[in-house]
């Protein structure tokens, strides 16, 4: 760990994790600190790296996305030029929202969302499988979502040394 966090560092985070939108102000109070201070340590946080970005979290279903699947893919070969060929396409499409690269039988996880069952069918052979570095696709359709969560526990980050 090339970074050091300290207790309001960790307040900072939970309280930015839990609201983005709160006020610079708002935060100071809840965490104790000035507003000068806040807005340095947040502004710190975020030229480390370890604030990557702030968003918004939409309702994809409210937007009528009502299908979410996970696609493990596996491609021709796992060469540099396949492997390229296939994160250009990956990349290009928005309803691609996680790729990740595996260990075991299969070489990438996708979630996905669509409009539903046609589109997603639509989408797989249209579009997944017409890559010509994608050699098999075996699709998860998630039938509810039990947890989801972009919060980070920032209290298992390790403590400073001399921090009590």
């Amino acid at each position: 760990m090339d970074f050091s966090i300290d207790n309001s560092d960790r307040a900072i985070l939970r309280e930015l994790q839990a609201d983005a939108s709160i006020s610079n102000l708002e935060l100071s109070k809840k965490i104790g600190l000035s507003p000068s201070a806040c807005l340095t340590r947040t502004k710190n946080l975020k030229e480390d790296g370890i604030i990557k970005q702030f968003t918004t979290i939409v309702d994809e279903k409210k937007l009528g996305m009502e299908m979410q699947a996970f696609a493990l893919v596996n491609l021709v070969s796992m060469k540099p030029d396949m492997i390229e060929i296939f994160m250009a396409d990956v990349n290009r499409c928005p309803q691609i929202q996680e790729c990740y690269t595996l260990t075991g039988s299969h070489d990438y996880l996708l979630k996905i969302i669509s409009r539903d069952t046609q589109s997603y069918r639509d989408f797989v052979i249209n579009y997944l499988t017409a890559n010509t570095a994608v050699d098999s696709v075996e699709t998860l359709v998630v039938l509810g979502v039990e947890k989801r969560t972009t919060t980070i526990p920032v209290e298992m980050v390790e403590k400073n040394r001399g921090e009590k």
